[in-house]
């Protein structure tokens, strides 16, 4: 964790998400974190502009794209995965849990038994602790469930990608309503991240400028132990919970989760109705 990779963020106005490429500091190996698929729901278009930009700055710098790394299962937008990996290369991660995420939403979105739950359709399917490298860059994956049951962190030198684990400390965390979440799982999995070294730079999937404030992404294991408003300053579980909970209800479904679902668990991927025609579903109080 001494070594410090070349971190590159490419943030989504749309969908307020950051993606990054993850350099090896020793060679041109990269990595790419949490990419995103354009879509304008209401006409039902896709589009590539926030990947193009991705793959325009590898070929622009030589990069060699080595793994395509997917934090967890996005409820707010798409992921652009397999449209980079068809161009670029690379092998696509995830946690092993994908097939539970599979599972549940398979049944909500009546999809057939062509569609496989068992998480093939990712190159990779990471466990708790297991380690990979990008180049010369050591790189290990916590498994840090919560807001879904297949969240993970990735390690990367002295940079871990949260995903939604947490946010920046204005921010505090996500919710943990989805199916398969829980408040006080994500809980300790935020304390499990924390447990990193202070000067670990930490890095956001999201943010949403609290209060108003310039759209932020990167911080440190010291700064949200400190200053994390829904888990810093030595806030408890039991606190924790009874926050977490409370506002959950409150919340509304995100804009896009019912495409990503679809498109995420299958990698980046978009369904195909029987006559091989790209088509996504709305399943009706599925949700």
């Amino acid at each position: 964790m001494s070594v410090r990779p070349d971190v590159k963020a490419f943030f989504d106005p749309a969908t307020n998400t950051i993606s990054y490429v993850v350099k090896d500091p020793a060679s041109n190996a990269c990595a790419i974190v949490d990419s995103v698929l354009d879509i304008d729901y209401a006409a039902g278009r896709i589009s590539h502009d926030s990947a193009d930009r991705i793959l325009e700055f590898l070929e622009s710098r030589g990069l060699d794209l080595q793994w395509i790394i997917e934090t967890h299962v996005h409820a707010d937008h798409l992921s652009a995965a397999t449209y980079i990996q068809d161009r670029a290369g690379g092998k696509i991660g995830v946690g092993e849990k994908i097939t539970l995420i599979q599972e549940t939403f398979g049944k909500i979105f009546n999809e057939g038994t062509e569609f496989q739950r068992d998480g093939s359709q990712f190159d990779a399917l990471f466990r708790d602790g297991d380690s990979y490298r990008i180049g010369e860059l050591r790189c290990f994956a916590m498994e840090t469930p919560g807001h879904t049951p297949a969240c993970m962190v990735h390690v990367m030198g002295d940079a871990a990608f949260v995903g939604d684990t947490i946010f920046m400390p204005d921010g505090g965390s996500a919710r943990a309503d989805f199916p398969g979440g829980d408040a006080a799982t994500l809980y300790d999995s935020i304390q499990k991240v924390l447990s990193l070294p202070d000067e670990t730079r930490l890095f956001m999937c999201h943010d949403y400028g609290p209060n108003g404030r310039e759209i932020r992404w990167e911080t440190t294991v010291a700064e949200e132990k400190a200053d994390n408003i829904h888990v810093g300053g030595g806030k408890t579980r039991d606190e924790f919970v009874a926050f977490r909970t409370k506002r959950d209800a409150e919340l509304n479904m995100p804009a896009l989760i019912l495409p990503s679902l679809q498109v995420n668990m299958r990698a980046g991927t978009i369904p195909e109705d029987s006559g091989g025609r790209p088509m996504l579903k709305v399943p009706v109080n599925g949700l």
